[in-house]
Formats: structure tokens, C-alpha cells, sequence
């Protein structure tokens, strides 16, 4: 049987036994933790997880046991297949400092995603010390006059590209709600 490499991510209000009855779950359909991380955000009392784990278990076995563990934590969570990366558009502001972070988490494999593109406006030329590899650059340039353009331009870039999830790379533009 093929082992599957999987991210649990869960938020809940906190309180005893939620990394118990996560981790004995995982435990008990032959999973193997490689990786956790906890949480517990003391002002709004509230717990936050993930999960890196492999089991040969399919995706819909392990959402539907799981299912009695969210009931009894009032868990709000997310089960996806490692291989399932999403594809992300990085949107980003002319200091960099985000989008080399998140850059080199990438590289490292701390992200995994699929990066789609990265959006700025401001020219290629601002990241020069920048290694973009083989990820499309789109530069749009956005003035008062020119912003309807621009946001129906990135939105052509969303829809073609397939993207999951924009990330806003320290963006400094105001996005319209059209």
C-alpha cells in the first residue's frame, strides 16, 4: 500500500486533549507524524495546529473519521494531500524584504507551493539582486487613472494562471472591491 504525505491545519477554542485525540488518530490509521507545530494564542483563547504527517490511509478516510474529532473540539480545519501544492500569485511592493522571505521559504521547501507568477508595480529591474528562476514576472503599473485597468489585468492573471491564493507580499496598493 502507498503512503500519502499529508498537512492537517486546525484552529479551535482551547482545552485539554486536542493534540491527543489528533495525534492518537494519526496513531491509530498507521499515520506517522514527521512534523507538528501548536499554538495557543492566550487573547482570544483560542489553539492553532499543523500537522505534517504520512499515512497510507486515502484523503476521504481520513476526513471522514476525522470528522468526530472536530465535533467534539468545534474544530474549524483543513486535510490536503502534500501533492496537492496551491498555486499561489505573489503580489509584491517595491522593498522586498517580504518577497525574498517568502522566496527563499519556497526554496527550501518550508512553503510548498506552486508559484504562479509575481506581480508588482514596480519594473523587474527594482529586484535586481532577486533570483525569480523561472517564475513569470508581471509588471503593472498602476496610477489613479490606470487602476481599473491594472485590477482587471491581475484579475486576467488569476483566472489564467489557475490561482489558489494571492499572497500580498507587503503590496502597497489598495485593492478596489470590484
Amino acid at each position: 500500500m502507498t503512503t500519502e504525505n499529508y498537512y492537517l491545519t486546525l484552529t479551535c477554542p482551547n482545552r485539554p486533549g486536542i493534540v491527543a485525540a489528533v495525534s492518537t488518530y494519526i496513531f491509530e490509521l498507521g499515520g506517522d507524524i514527521e512534523e507538528a507545530q501548536q499554538f495557543d494564542d492566550k487573547a482570544s483563547k483560542r489553539f492553532f495546529m499543523r500537522v505534517s504527517f504520512s499515512c497510507s490511509a486515502d484523503s476521504k478516510t481520513l476526513r471522514t473519521g476525522f470528522v468526530e474529532i472536530a465535533k467534539r473540539f468545534d474544530l474549524t480545519w483543513d486535510l490536503r494531500a502534500v501533492k496537492d501544492l496551491k498555486r499561489v500569485l505573489i503580489m509584491a511592493s517595491k522593498l522586498d524584504h517580504c518577497l525574498v522571505d517568502l522566496l527563499y521559504r519556497w526554496r527550501i521547501g518550508e512553503l510548498p507551493m506552486i508559484i504562479c507568477g509575481i506581480v508588482s508595480n514596480h519594473p523587474r529591474e527594482v529586484y535586481s539582486s532577486i533570483d525569480f528562476a523561472d517564475i513569470p514576472f508581471y509588471h503593472l503599473p498602476v496610477t489613479p487613472e490606470t487602476k481599473p485597468a491594472q485590477e482587471a489585468k491581475l484579475l486576467e492573471i488569476v483566472a489564467d494562471s489557475k490561482v489558489d491564493m494571492v499572497i500580498l507580499a507587503r503590496y502597497m496598493q489598495i485593492l478596489s472591491d470590484d
